[in-house]
């Protein structure tokens, strides 16, 4: 069965106005993902990679070009579907894991669900099991401050698959971790990928890891290059 096509980027170009002239962040950028697909956008620090990722997930607008999603043109789209969108099909780990401190591992997986608005005793069900299938069964009543960093970014992982989304965005989600917990959360994800077929994007400058997944691609100075890496 040939893949779907989930996302497309179309000529997608950005830039700011700094108060003396444009900066150009990304520039012409041309990039297709699939259902289930494990991509690495490489590059170095300054290279467009987080700003191409939050286009990619309706949180900045190009300044020129189209973000389609399964064929939609997700600009043409009013803010609360935008919002109901990235609730529904989208989900995000940052390098710092952006846990609510006040809320325990278990309270901040079930946060998306209980803004969908499933009931209390149906987030609490999926966020266990998320909590157990990432290794942190027993430490669902801690609160971030009482995690190791990579028990935080594991707990972020579980967060952003609580609504089952078809991609998660992550952005440098090794990049705060030492090397062992990195692994660990780069292995984590690489399963997660294959049990539920939701598409990975993964940003990072780290070209050893990027070389560990089946498909990269390379940012420079705000360009695709043309060059796809297959490992």
């Amino acid at each position: 069965m040939m893949a779907q096509e989930l996302l497309r980027c179309e000529h997608v170009s950005k830039s700011y106005w700094d108060g003396n002239h444009d900066l150009q962040v990304l520039q012409d950028v041309n990039l297709s993902l699939n259902d289930g697909e494990l991509l690495a956008i490489v590059g170095s620090s300054g290279s467009g990679k987080s700003t191409l990722l939050h286009c990619m997930g309706g949180l900045d607008q190009p300044s020129s070009g189209t973000i389609l999603f399964r064929g939609q043109d997700i600009a043409k789209w009013s803010p609360r579907a935008l919002a109901d969108w990235r609730n529904q099909q989208l989900g995000f780990i940052y390098q710092f894991h952006h846990l609510l401190p006040e809320f325990t591992a278990l309270e901040n997986v079930a946060m998306p669900l209980l803004i969908q608005g499933q009931s209390a005793q149906q987030a609490r069900v999926r966020a266990t099991e998320l909590l157990e299938r990432v290794g942190l069964a027993q430490r669902g009543t801690h609160r971030p401050a009482e995690l190791s960093g990579g028990e935080r970014q594991r707990v972020a992982i579980a967060r952003a698959l609580a609504n089952k989304p078809a991609l998660i965005l992550a952005d440098e989600p090794t990049g705060n971790l030492d090397d062992e917990s990195a692994q660990q959360v780069l292995q984590l994800m690489r399963e997660l990928n294959a049990e539920m077929q939701t598409c990975f994007v993964i940003v990072t400058h780290d070209q050893q890891l990027a070389a560990s997944l089946p498909r990269q691609v390379v940012l420079q100075q705000g360009e695709l290059q043309p060059q796809q890496v297959v490992s």
